[in-house]
This record gives C-alpha cells, structure tokens and sequence, in this order.
C-alpha cells in the first residue's frame, strides 16, 4: 500500500506538471483505470478516481483553464446560465475535449434538458469510453426519462470502469428491485 500510495503522489504530482497533455489522451489515464479496476481497497479506489478527474479536467490550453474555472465555479454558486456559456464556449473553441461536453451535460441534466444531455454525454464517451461520471450521469438522465432498462445498463457500464464508484451499486439494486414482477 506504500508503494501504491507514493505512486499516486507521483501520478498526482505529474497530473500538474504536463499542461499541454490533452485530458483524456494523457498517457497515465491507461494505469490509473488499471490501478481503478484491480484495486480491492475503497480509500485507494477513491483516491486514484481523484487523480483521473484532475487529469481529465485539464485542458492543456490557458484559455480554456481560465472558462473551464468560470464555468465550474458558476455551477458551484448554481449560476447555470453562466456554467452553460462557459462550457457551450469550451465546446466551440475545443470540440475534442471531452471533459467540455461532460460539463455541459451535468448543467443539462440540472435544468432537466434530459435530451440535450444525454446528447453531450454520447459526445463526452465518444472521446473518453471510460468516463465513468458521464456513464453514471446517463443511468441518472435514463431515469428521468423513465427508461430504466437504460439506466441500469449505463450503471453497470460505470460500474465495469468504476468498480467502486459510489452510488452506482445502489441504484443498480433499486432498478432491480423495482424490476421484480416486470421485464425491463
């Protein structure tokens, strides 16, 4: 475990150290979901997922930092129509970044534009097929749209990435259990 541990520094150390890496084509995503998949222990899961999302939020391109932070910032204050701006901008200057199209989902989904996320989320997993955040947020969009069939299969593709991720087992068990007594 110490050995991991001062790894995952180093990893979290060099997550800061090579700005011009594009979030999700950074080489150390490959081990870190390695890592993510094979580790038994929940703090460690938790603690490599943590060191993916600073890798994924990354950019690598100065303005796009500078509107991804108002953008974030504007979702921590509930500012949603600022957060959409922002992230309808990350979008048109950088189509390939996937963590732009994530973003934007999750302000969707907020003011309940199910389809509109669920659209940014096919983008955000068409860059980045592990984005076990997007994945989870299509279980949370495919219940508010009433498809729980769809729900439970992006839960359990979150889970497959992710197998630690919070949340995703329980509504996996809900979906279930509401299934009982009925094919979904």
């Amino acid at each position: 475990m110490k050995r991991f541990l001062a790894w995952l520094a180093t990893a979290a150390t060099l997550t800061f150290a090579l700005p011009g890496m594009a979030s999700q084509d950074d080489p150390r995503l490959d081990a870190l979901f390695g890592k993510l998949k094979s580790t038994n222990d929940v703090a460690e899961a938790q603690a490599i997922e943590q060191v993916i999302w600073r890798v994924w939020i990354v950019s690598g391109d100065d303005r796009i930092e500078t509107i991804m932070a108002h953008g974030v910032r504007a979702m921590s204050f509930n500012d949603h129509a600022a957060a959409l701006g922002a992230f309808d901008e990350i979008i048109r200057l950088a189509p390939g970044f996937a963590e732009g199209w994530n973003k934007r989902a999750t302000i969707h989904y907020l003011l309940g534009n199910y389809d509109a996320s669920a659209a940014d989320i096919e983008s955000t997993l068409a860059l980045e097929p592990r984005h076990f955040g997007a994945l989870s947020g299509l279980g949370l969009v495919r219940i508010a749209q009433g498809d729980e069939t769809k729900a439970l299969e992006a839960f359990e593709a979150a889970l497959a990435v992710h197998p630690h991720l919070p949340g995703a087992d329980s509504h996996i068990k809900n979906l279930r259990q509401r299934a009982k007594g009925k094919r979904i």
